[in-house]
């Protein structure tokens, strides 16, 4: 059985991410299609774009996002914002759609407000799924809105014996400004996004609107039948060589799901071993793995939630465990620099005054690095259109 290495698997990688070298904004479908981007936080995605096309500006962005449409960004993997290209919203929305006895992703939280209400998880999605036609024509600002408002508007749906209880303040933590029915629909968007009912519109200041697939686009979603197929490629060829319980991981749905979607592509892998372990990779791309593209960029610094960094296998870029914890956080993971696809260490950056501060910490400092490390830095102010202010390594 074939034999790959930990620094092949990074330098294939960076290939299939689109990190190897700077790219052109032609390829910007290709580029965000990989995998998709996250965008939690606000403008993760943006940092990722830029690392891969250093001439795209906010406004070549925002346009792909707003003016052109091109780009679409909603809930999708592990229920988190992701922007992708409109023409493969089958792969990141329908592909998720669970089948027979599975359960959909990110709705594990819900259960605590159904035994309140007494009522079935498929009896509440119902309802909600008929009253999401009335965003065609509406755009909602902020998400505790959308929540409410959807809310309201199943009200009249409901039981008048349970109607109470859905106004009743929710047991999520924000009683003051949730009811349980606006906890319930909170969940139940998740599910929404997949099908098409739910999208992320063009955003207002620091909030977040929210409109319909048909609303925004003018047509409705369409499924695809090789929708899951095409989704466990993307994994495979970004990620490999994987397992389907990291795929489980990556897609945060139940191992029967991933393992239904990762079967649509037996017949397209074969098993390896990396760093001892066994694993799969997409047969097509097993030359590439033992022959990486030559790698034209030396050094990064990648946003705390760019695609390269959602490994599951998490020792490949960073073999010391004990680093894990100060790259990979709860919430509001740092920066990482990379070098030759290995992670070296952290930065973040803050606003300050009319500019931003950026901090890094090197764990193998190179002296003959500073000054690239530098360059980097002032290149990402820049982007952001702010004044670096200072810069502390």
């Amino acid at each position: 059985m074939t034999e790959i290495n930990a620094q092949n698997i990074r330098l294939f990688r960076l290939y299939t991410h689109h990190l190897d070298v700077g790219r052109e904004k032609r390829c910007i479908p290709e580029i965000v299609g990989a995998c998709g981007m996250q965008n939690t936080p606000p403008g993760a995605w943006e940092t990722a774009l830029f690392n891969r096309v250093p001439d795209c500006s906010l406004a070549d962005m925002n346009s792909l996002l707003y003016s052109e449409k091109s780009l679409l960004q909603a809930w999708s993997f592990r229920g988190a914002p992701v922007v992708f290209p409109v023409g493969e919203s089958d792969a990141f929305l329908s592909a998720l759609v669970p089948g027979d006895n599975e359960d959909w992703i990110y709705t594990q939280g819900i259960a605590g407000a159904l035994e309140f209400l007494q009522m079935p998880f498929d009896e509440l999605l119902d309802k909600l799924k008929q009253v999401m036609p009335l965003l065609d024509d509406k755009t909602i600002e902020s998400k505790s809105a959308l929540d409410q408002t959807l809310a309201e508007w199943m009200l009249p749906l409901l039981p008048f014996e349970k109607r109470d209880l859905w106004n009743s303040p929710s047991m999520y933590g924000a009683p003051d400004r949730q009811t349980v029915g606006g906890a319930v629909v909170s969940f139940l968007l998740r599910p929404c996004a997949f099908l098409g009912l739910v999208v992320f519109g063009e955003r207002v200041g620091i909030s977040p609107a929210f409109t319909s697939y048909k609303g925004w686009l003018g047509q409705l979603l369409k499924p695809g039948e090789d929708a899951a197929r095409k989704l466990a490629r993307k994994f495979l060829h970004c990620y490999g060589p994987t397992t389907a319980r990291a795929f489980a991981s990556w897609l945060g749905c139940s191992e029967k799901q991933a393992r239904r979607m990762w079967e649509s592509v037996s017949e397209a892998m074969e098993p390896v071993k990396a760093c001892g372990k066994g694993v799969f990779i997409l047969s097509d791309d097993k030359d590439l793995l033992c022959s990486p593209p030559s790698l034209q960029r030396e050094l990064l610094l990648l946003g705390g939630h760019d695609p390269y960094l959602d490994q599951r296998d998490r020792h490949i870029l960073l073999g010391n465990k004990v680093l894990h914890k100060q790259v990979w956080k709860t919430i509001t993971n740092p920066g990482a620099i990379l070098r030759y696809g290995e992670i070296v260490g952290i930065w973040t950056s803050k606003k300050k005054g009319k500019g931003i501060e950026i901090k890094m910490t090197l764990w193998n400092y190179a002296s003959a690095a500073k000054q690239k490390l530098y360059d980097l830095a002032e290149g990402y102010a820049a982007f952001r259109q702010q004044k670096l202010m200072k810069i502390e390594l």
